[in-house]
């Protein structure tokens, strides 16, 4: 399948609350920018316009190669109101797409509110809309509360990913759906795309079925797994990762750091760059497809983690514990599922920022001495 960008929307109607955004996220698709061309899709300059559109192929899709001009590239998020949606939704706004988020519970007034359950829902929006592309982040990522609610979690993470693919495949959209490092057991690292699965939790167990659903109903789909994520979040708790800033922080009392499990830390503006990579690279070659690894490249544990957060920000580290013993509570991870990125690598997608300078940017604002606040970009 080869994306076609010139395809209209099907009578986009933005709801009462997307109407006040409309200079926004949902500008009507004939006011973008017109003239841009298959070869530019990628930062690289611009090929010159041919003396005439481009003829479909069979079932109405572009031939590989021709060029035409595009009105607009329309990109779906789902879970826009998450750490790596916002991100994502932020990278692709800024690249001169016309993205569109949904989420649920935190949806309004940025985004659209759609129940990713609801079947009909989401075949309305993405029949209405026709996006390109669609990043699906929605998922229930947290692996206690998936051994707690593994009905919830199923539902959402498998049946609701199937069927996202399965609408998918039928307006043509480029899917790439989230996964994670926790499909693999840790135990022979680093993992290339093609290396057995065997997740350790019920929440690896799910995104695993999850990826399996989403290629068994759109062929031409991207599953692109990810490690532990970090960035501006709205609360420390949104991230495994700046959960810790307030132990690190308040150094009155000792604190315990896992220094067992060897973890990649990744930006989700890394992250959210990949994905806009990955489907401009898809507009240009219809064989991007399968399953991609995406993961920054600093190993630590939660301890080491912490001590980089403190050194950031000037602050003692002398409190924090490391311990390294296996955790005994809590649901099982893997000790190193360190992720292989050459596949992405050779085609010339990647971005990286070091865990420092991403960690200073993502926590400054939660800095509990003023001092620090007014001082540490100055």
């Amino acid at each position: 399948m080869q994306l076609n960008p010139s395809r209209p929307a099907r009578h986009w109607t933005p709801t009462p609350h997307s109407a006040q955004l409309a200079r926004g996220s949902f500008k009507k698709p004939g006011l973008a920018r017109a003239g841009r061309h298959l070869g530019s899709l990628s930062g690289t300059p611009a090929a010159q316009p041919m003396s005439g559109r481009s003829t479909p192929g069979p079932n109405g899709r572009l031939a590989h190669g021709d060029e035409i001009d595009i009105p607009n590239r329309r990109i779906l998020i789902t879970g826009a109101t998450g750490l790596l949606g916002r991100a994502v939704y932020k990278e692709a706004k800024a690249n001169n797409w016309h993205a569109v988020g949904c989420g649920y519970t935190r949806a309004r007034p940025r985004f659209e509110q759609v129940n990713l359950l609801d079947v009909a829902a989401v075949h309305n929006l993405i029949q209405d809309f026709q996006p390109h592309v669609i990043v699906h982040c929605a998922a229930e990522r947290r692996p206690d509360v998936v051994d707690s609610k593994p009905d919830a979690a199923s539902q959402l993470n498998v049946a609701a990913s199937g069927n996202i693919a399965k609408e998918a495949a039928e307006v043509g959209a480029f899917l790439i759906y989230i996964s994670t490092d926790y499909v693999f057991d840790g135990r022979h690292p680093p993992y290339k795309e093609n290396d057995a699965p065997n997740p350790l939790n019920l929440y690896g167990k799910t995104k695993l079925e999850g990826e399996k659903a989403v290629l068994a109903n759109c062929d031409d789909a991207a599953v692109l797994r990810v490690p532990v994520l970090y960035g501006e979040v709205e609360s420390l708790e949104e991230s495994a990762v700046t959960v810790m800033f307030d132990k690190v922080q308040f150094s009155n009392k000792s604190a315990n750091m896992d220094h067992w499990q060897q973890r990649f830390p990744t930006y989700v503006k890394d992250v959210a760059s990949i994905c806009r990579q990955l489907a401009e690279k898809r507009m240009e070659d219809p064989s991007i497809k399968g399953i991609f690894h995406w993961s920054g490249n600093e190993q630590m544990t939660k301890y080491e983690m912490a001590c980089v957060m403190a050194d950031a920000f000037n602050l003692p580290s002398s409190h924090l514990r490391p311990i390294t013993d296996s955790p005994v509570l809590g649901a099982a991870r893997p000790r190193n599922a360190q992720l292989d990125c050459s596949r992405l690598q050779m085609l010339g997608i990647g971005q990286r920022t070091p865990f420092r300078i991403g960690i200073k940017e993502s926590l400054w604002p939660f800095l509990t001495d003023k001092r620090w606040r007014q001082t540490v970009f100055h």
